[in-house]
């Protein structure tokens, strides 16, 4: 499947940036009260800051969503306009008003309003590659200049000072052109270059400056260089993390300066050398991206000031301050990553009926109660639970069941249906209840077909608590009463068998499930899905890449195609403008679709009418395992802002693609 979705990567990367001011502005506050302490804990909590936003994006990305209403105040919604989310894993929603093509970047109805997602993806990818280029171009100038240079006579000087200062890794103290700034390159092997005429310096001032370059290297600044860099590169546009970045480099270029002091260098004299080297020598503006030099003109007054004062804290940070600077890191990124805004006009809760509604509800009871027509009822509550009523569609179903008990009893195979159209609804508002109902279902039905829907959500429950005896047994059941649906049955004593590391005979069912199937049924599709999965997971990636190709054929061919608008219903273009979606229902991802870990793309037409809401929602695109419905009771609590002709309201046709995605 592919990962591309301009609306979701655009609401993560925009979420990103606002969240990155905010772990900025805290470093900032730590760093202002830490102003009394070292330069080297000054510079751990710079680092701490930008390692926190580089993984921001990918947080947000992997972490569960914690949604809070008042996070739109300050944050974007998880999408743009044409985006929603599904549980713990992510669907994303395009909209548009012709049929997608399965895997292509879609999110918005077709018509003239530019597609600004896709646009601030290119401009931020845009800004991001230049300044990485210019990166790039700063390591290989400085490794090629490296690989030129020659040994230094003062290499044996250099490693007894590494030792000194406990590092035990060989440094390299290489020669390069003469006047050249010394600078430290370089993290899995270090090089230290020194110009060729500093064989002209006192030994004094060669062994200060080997010695700054050494606390480079002894505490790591290379990789702190290299973060700092990367999320210039990533922020590019934001002033914040340019700031931040400057403030790491100059905490460290200090805290190198401590180390240097404390090995007994006198502050004055080293000042002198300082200055006398900045004065003489020439920096490279493009090596500054890739290379820690000794002496940088820009920061130089305020390292001699503080090299100057006696009353500087110079002491190096010890584990405790490592530890309460990953806790910091850890305590602002990881709830920061994992919110997301809620839309204020969209409520992630099942709709309840307005007093209207229920009204509704309680005319249609006594008619059917009247009538003793539980199917009247039955139809009422898929209505319902459609537009997400569960609330009215769990009171329709419970007046069915009790007019099915007064026609057929409470131990009839008409009682047992009943009792899983209620489990299913109930299973809506609570996850964790309708596993009675799914069992006295099971039990009343027996050997019935109809008991497959029970044995499904009984097995899937004891897969959950790894009862796989037990789920094994219930989808064996299914098999052997549901010919329809026995190749999912085997498909699902697969999952068994693999959750069981028992490979083999689950390998064996996958085929089976196959083999049964017929090649052309969207259930083929299915199986061939999951068993991609499990192939996946094996390290089969070529044959699962070929079923996984194939499930989209046998979708792409059972697909649907755009039934022509009914009269009074138009298309977009011509004078016709699009609709804008104001609030949208979330998809869920079905209990069998997580567990089996299916993914694909549900796509439904819809009439968006003139009072914006959804009617007529039909999925043309099939995916299985629940996802079509749970993508239709969504689509149809949408509200849009609704298409004009001639300035004036206008019911529109269009089609939603669904994408269901394990983040």
């Amino acid at each position: 499947m592919s990962i591309w979705n301009e609306t979701l990567w655009s609401s993560i990367l925009v979420g990103a940036a606002v969240k990155s001011a905010t772990v900025l502005v805290s470093a900032w506050v730590a760093s202002l009260a830490l102003r009394k302490h070292s330069a080297a804990t000054r510079h751990l909590v710079w680092t701490a800051a930008i390692a926190a936003i580089l993984a921001l994006p990918f947080l947000s990305a992997a972490l569960p969503v914690f949604r809070i209403p008042l996070a739109g105040i300050a944050l974007p919604p998880d999408a743009a306009q044409f985006q929603a989310t599904v549980g713990a894993p992510a669907a994303s929603i395009g909209t548009q008003t012709e049929m997608p093509v399965l895997g292509a970047p879609r999110s918005r109805l077709a018509g003239s309003h530019p597609n600004w997602p896709a646009w601030l993806l290119l401009l931020w990818a845009a800004g991001a590659l230049a300044v990485f280029a210019r990166m790039l171009v700063a390591y290989a100038i400085t490794w090629r200049m490296s690989r030129m240079a020659r040994p230094s006579p003062d290499h044996a000087l250099c490693q007894t000072l590494a030792r000194t200062l406990g590092i035990r890794r060989p440094v390299d103290l290489l020669e390069t052109q003469p006047g050249s700034m010394p600078v430290t390159f370089g993290m899995r092997r270090s090089v230290i270059l020194m110009p060729a005429d500093a064989c002209h310096w006192s030994a004094e001032r060669r062994r200060i400056v080997m010695l700054h370059e050494l606390a480079h290297v002894r505490r790591g600044d290379a990789a702190t260089h290299l973060m700092a860099r990367a999320a210039t590169a990533f922020y590019w546009w934001n002033p914040l993390v340019w700031t931040a970045s400057s403030q790491l480099l100059k905490e460290g270029e200090r805290a190198a300066d401590d180390v240097v002091l404390h090995t007994g260098a006198r502050a004055s004299e080293y000042a002198g050398h300082l200055l006398e080297i900045a004065r003489t020598m020439q920096g490279s503006s493009v090596m500054a991206w890739a290379a820690a030099g000794v002496a940088r003109r820009s920061q130089l007054e305020g390292r001699l000031r503080a090299i100057l004062d006696s009353g500087v804290n110079r002491t190096a940070p010890g584990r405790p301050s490592i530890l309460a600077a990953v806790a910091f890191a850890v305590a602002i990124v990881a709830p920061l990553a994992a919110v997301r805004a809620q839309d204020r006009g969209t409520s992630p809760q099942p709709i309840a009926a307005h007093r209207d509604d229920a009204d509704d509800v309680d005319q249609v009871i006594r008619t059917a109660q009247a009538e003793k027509n539980y199917e009247t009822l039955d139809a009422a509550a898929t209505a319902a639970t459609r537009l997400g009523k569960y609330d009215a569609a769990q009171k329709l179903l419970e007046a069915a069941l009790a007019i099915r008990a007064a026609v057929s009893g409470e131990q009839s195979p008409e009682y047992g249906v009943g009792l899983v159209k209620l489990a299913e609804v109930q299973q809506k508002i609570d996850p964790k209840s309708g596993g009675g109902l799914y069992a006295k279902a099971a039990q009343l039905l027996g050997d019935r077909p109809e008991a497959a829907s029970a044995l499904t959500h009984l097995g899937l429950a004891a897969l959950a608590r790894r009862d796989f005896g037990q789920a094994f047994e219930y989808f064996e059941h299914m098999q052997n009463i549901a010919p329809g649906q026995a190749g999912i049955a085997l498909m699902w004593m697969a999952v068994v068998r693999q959750r069981e590391k028992n490979m083999d005979e689950a390998e064996r069912l996958f085929q089976s499930a196959m083999a049964i199937q017929d090649p052309h049924s969207n259930e083929a599709a299915v199986v061939r899905r999951v068993y991609a999965v499990f192939l996946r997971e094996q390290g089969s990636v070529d044959r699962a890449s070929e079923l996984e190709t194939r499930a989209a054929g046998i979708c792409q061919a059972n697909a649907k195609g755009p039934t022509a608008p009914a009269e009074g219903v138009h298309r977009v273009g011509n004078g016709v403008t699009a609709p804008v979606p104001l609030t949208r229902g979330e998809p869920q991802y079905s209990d069998e679709a997580r567990a089996a870990k299916l993914q694909g793309t549900v796509v439904a037409q819809v009439v968006i009418g003139a009072d914006g809401s959804v009617h007529d929602a039909q999925v043309i695109r099939e995916l299985g395992l629940g996802l079509d419905e749970n993508a239709l009771e969504a689509i149809s609590q949408w509200r849009f802002k609704p298409g004009r002709l001639d300035g004036q309201p206008a019911s529109v046709t269009a089609t939603i693609e669904v994408n269901y995605r394990l983040l």
